[in-house]
């Protein structure tokens, strides 16, 4: 274990954000044996804290914590996390978020004085590009850190830098650094984007941000070479970056299962509020590949009419389903549901007739993912997300709602052939007709939903072959992991060497 060797990592407060983290340093010290230590503000290390502690295996994982008061900056108390607050506070969290950099340069520069030399490297999310100055100041190199795919982060990027779509009258138009043919539409553009003028909150934090993290000596990304060679290959030319895709960050028994039905997995983020013994068993009862699985991640969900709809689709297919269900937009994400949202007497029926198992709240994805009776994911295509799926080869109905989740759907639509669009955001008109016609396309054993999951088995196998090691070959992902690891050795040795000379 070489831990004389440091490494300090810095994620944005969100769930999406610190799992990767946490999965990375866990990567990290795994394969190299060094110390990483991860900072964040109170109550987000109170959680790394936790969930470090319960896993033997991090014992060179350790966390220091940034003081942070959220009410200085106009959110609510103990608001330190995108998972506590609705919507429209992110940006005031994004914002704030800048105040850390003084208490980050003290924290840094006083690990050098203790440890008498500076970290090898400084890991920071690519919305905290703020951090490459303090890793300059202390004489160290940074790395961002970009919990995205290639194609969703170069995607990302390029609108809010250049704002394309607001030089146009059409809803088509080209994106700046894209191939002319790969056009985007307006009805992509999350609200905040699409009203953006460069002097809105969001435009003067990405257009601040993403610039500063395009000044690191390298970029990570949690995905795999073969699953998105155009989107890394963009996000490479347009940053000028190099670009380790070091993903999938998962546990390693999930990518060495392939439709398990007893599998249980070292637990990150939130407690299922339904046993996964429970849905186990729900999913043994039904037939291999019949299942649909509906989930719009942590902090998203549909409205009011959507979720009428979606249910009426939904039991009008026929098929069965697991459907991880929230109160709708406008009203509290945490709060009780109400059947009201439902059509009369839905939960009654579908749990009778066991086609459906509705879960309030939280769900065991990974074991759902991995079941043999999981036929195709109902998702909003967020990344991680995605990759579970990818990992299970497990095709994807898409109903992006945030994010660069529009353009995860579109490039697993049209390079991957994975995914069929349902809706997008809040603002498409869902019709129960289209639900249960696209449900019966993707959840069948023939035509387009045979092609797609055969295709999706295929993006499984070279996720899978990326993180192998048998004899002298490595995988993709490991091979990037170790030149990232030369990398920064390298300009360690180089920022050595100077100051030696001088």
């Amino acid at each position: 274990m070489n831990t004389s060797k440091h490494i300090v990592m810095l994620p944005f407060m969100a769930q999406g954000h610190i799992i990767p983290f946490l999965a990375l340093a866990r990567k990290i010290q795994q394969h190299t044996g060094y110390t990483i230590t991860i900072v964040n503000t109170p109550l987000n290390v109170r959680y790394l804290q936790s969930t470090i502690s319960s896993d033997t295996n991090t014992n060179t994982i350790r966390v220091a914590e940034l003081p942070f008061c959220s009410s200085d900056h106009g959110l609510p108390p103990n608001s330190e996390n995108t998972d506590s607050m609705p919507p429209h506070q992110f940006i005031k969290l994004m914002a704030a978020s800048q105040s850390l950099q003084p208490s980050f340069h003290r924290l840094v520069s006083t690990m050098v004085e203790q440890e008498g030399r500076p970290p090898l490297c400084i890991i920071s999310d690519v919305f905290l590009g703020w951090a490459v100055d303090v890793a300059k100041s202390v004489g160290t190199s940074h790395v961002s850190f970009t919990t995205g795919g290639g194609y969703g982060t170069a995607a990302y990027f390029s609108l809010w830098l250049n704002l394309p779509h607001r030089s146009t009258d059409s809803d088509e138009f080209t994106l700046p650094g894209f191939p002319d043919w790969c056009r985007f539409h307006r009805s992509q553009l999350h609200p905040f984007l699409r009203a953006a003028d460069g002097t809105d909150p969001w435009s003067r934090f990405f257009q601040k941000q993403i610039p500063l993290s395009l000044g690191s000596n390298g970029m990570l990304c949690n995905s795999v070479e073969e699953i998105e060679p155009l989107g890394l290959e963009l996000l490479r030319k347009n940053t000028g970056l190099p670009v380790w895709a070091i993903g999938p960050l998962l546990p390693p028994s999930f990518l060495r299962s392939s439709s398990g039905s007893n599998i249980s997995y070292s637990r990150v983020g939130k407690e299922p509020s339904i046993a996964p013994e429970r849905c186990i068993q729900w999913l043994d009862f039904h037939p291999p590949a019949s299942v649909l699985y509906i989930s719009f991640g942590s902090q998203n969900t549909i409205s009011a009419s959507q979720m009428m709809e979606l249910a009426m689709g939904v039991e009008a297919s026929g098929k069965p389903f697991i459907w991880v269900i929230r109160p709708p937009f406008g009203f509290d994400v945490k709060g009780e549901f109400r059947s009201e949202w439902l059509p009369e007497g839905f939960e009654e029926r579908v749990t009778e007739k066991r086609q459906g198992l509705l879960v309030h709240k939280w769900a065991p994805q990974l074991e759902i993912l991995s079941h043999k009776s999981t036929g195709a994911f109902l998702s909003h295509c967020g990344w991680n997300s995605a990759l579970e799926s990818l990992c299970q080869g497990v095709p994807i109905i898409g109903w992006p709602l945030a994010g660069e989740q529009a353009y995860n759907s579109k490039m697993m639509e049209e390079e991957m052939g994975v995914c069929v669009e349902l809706a997008r955001g809040l603002q498409s008109t869902v019709v129960r007709l289209d639900v249960e016609r696209i449900i019966e396309l993707v959840v069948c054993n023939k035509g387009k939903g045979e092609e797609m999951r055969r295709k999706a088995m295929e993006i499984a196998e070279k996720i899978r072959a990326a993180v192998r090691e048998e004899g002298n070959q490595k995988g993709s992902s490991l091979r990037a992991l170790d030149d990232f690891q030369m990398t920064i050795l390298l300009k360690k040795r180089e920022e050595e060497g100077v100051i030696s000379d001088n």
